[in-house]
Order: C-alpha cells, then sequence, then structure tokens
C-alpha cells in the first residue's frame, strides 16, 4: 500500500510541475505578446489569456502541491476570483479605450500606414 501511495505522489508531483511549466509558459507567452502586438486591443488580448489562463495553471500547480487541505482551499478561492474578475477587467478596459474613441489598427504593418500619410 505505501508503494502506491509513493507513486500516487510522484505523480501528483510530475502533475503540479507541469501544470506550473505550462503556466510560465502562457504568462511568457502573454509578456512577449504585450511587447510585440501592433496595438492596444491585441494587446489587451495577449495580457487577457496571460491573467486568466496562465494564473489558473500555475493556481492548479500550486494546490495540486498543497494537497487536501485549508490551502488548497484558499488557493481554489482565490482561483475563482481570477477566472471571474480577469475576463471582466479586460472587457471593461478595452471597452473604456473604444468609447474613448481608440481605433484598432486594421492594417497588418504599422510601417504602411506611415507612408501613405496616415490614411487608411
Amino acid at each position: 500500500m505505501s508503494e502506491f501511495l509513493l507513486i500516487l505522489d510522484r505523480g501528483l508531483d510530475i502533475l503540479s510541475i507541469a501544470a506550473m511549466v505550462a503556466g510560465v509558459v502562457f504568462v511568457l507567452a502573454g509578456a512577449i505578446g504585450v511587447m510585440r502586438l501592433p496595438d492596444f486591443y491585441t494587446r489587451m488580448h495577449a495580457a487577457g489569456v496571460t491573467d486568466t489562463l496562465g494564473a489558473e495553471l500555475i493556481m492548479l500547480g500550486l494546490i495540486l502541491q498543497a494537497g487536501w487541505s485549508a490551502l488548497s482551499l484558499k488557493l481554489a478561492l482565490i482561483g475563482l476570483f481570477i477566472f471571474l474578475t480577469s475576463p471582466t477587467a479586460t472587457h471593461a478596459v478595452a471597452n473604456a479605450a473604444y468609447r474613448a474613441g481608440l481605433k484598432p489598427l486594421l492594417k497588418r504593418y504599422a510601417p504602411d500606414s506611415e507612408k501613405d500619410g496616415g490614411k487608411a
């Protein structure tokens, strides 16, 4: 029986590490997207994915590491809070920018719009 528990514990460690590594990959991809994407709205998309999916995967990895305890319940509640508020906040910021008059970049490359004097 103790061998089964040892294998189960090792499996949970592997799943935990995989979830956290995947979360870090999404956070890094979102950070690169925020730096490289051309306009505000595409950057908001990258930031929203990072906030939601990256943070949730890291939380899942932490929950698996914590086991069945009060700490895992607290982490799950924090994860639920992030899951509910992050997309809402991203939408609210993007909607506020749109209502303020910020237009999305509709061309593929920004230098093309500079060549024709900004007329599109």
